[in-house]
């Protein structure tokens, strides 16, 4: 069974791919668009291998990379907001989704890295 983490960051990708979509094809915007899709698929990525890390370090540095990940993605959608390339909509429903992963991987980093 998938947990929540992994689950979230998974369907986050797929959102992340799809407005790579829209912001390549219909705003013809390549760049940023570029980094927030490296940035954005790469929680997930992390979080899937942490989940199945062979010890606890390898975990604990995965999760670490998934936030730091988490937190790029939350610049690169800012960026693309303040430049207009999106909507308040857009972006206000991205940064919902990224603020709740945010938070979820700070508490796990938190409890990982006190042990």
């Amino acid at each position: 069974m998938k947990s929540i983490v992994e689950k979230k960051s998974f369907d986050f990708a797929v959102r992340i791919v799809n407005l790579y979509r829209h912001l390549t094809a219909d705003k013809k915007e390549f760049v940023l668009s570029k980094q927030l899709l490296r940035s954005g698929t790469s929680i997930g990525a992390n979080v899937a291998e942490g989940e199945r890390g062979q010890t606890k370090p390898d975990f604990n540095t995965k999760m670490n990379i998934a936030l730091k990940e988490a937190n790029e993605t939350y610049y690169w959608l800012r960026l693309l907001h303040s430049t207009d390339y999106l909507t308040d909509k857009e972006f206000q429903s991205m940064e919902k989704d990224v603020d709740e992963i945010i938070a979820i991987l700070v508490s796990i980093c938190k409890k990982t890295n006190d042990k």
